[in-house]
């Protein structure tokens, strides 16, 4: 996924966490799925910058 498409996906995310309406495991899963968003556009973050500083 494209880097705007994780940081939707991500916001998206945290919503249904902040609204605090969710069973214990389905909180967790969604954390969990976050934090791996998280560090993917990390990575898609630190790749560009690679590249501009290549330049």
């Amino acid at each position: 996924m494209s880097f705007e498409e994780n940081m939707k996906e991500l916001s998206q995310i945290v919503g249904q966490l902040e609204s605090a309406d969710l069973p214990l495991e389905k909180a967790v899963e969604l954390y969990e799925k976050g934090k791996a968003l998280t560090a993917q556009c990390k990575e898609q973050l630190d790749n560009a910058k690679l590249k501009i500083t290549e330049q």
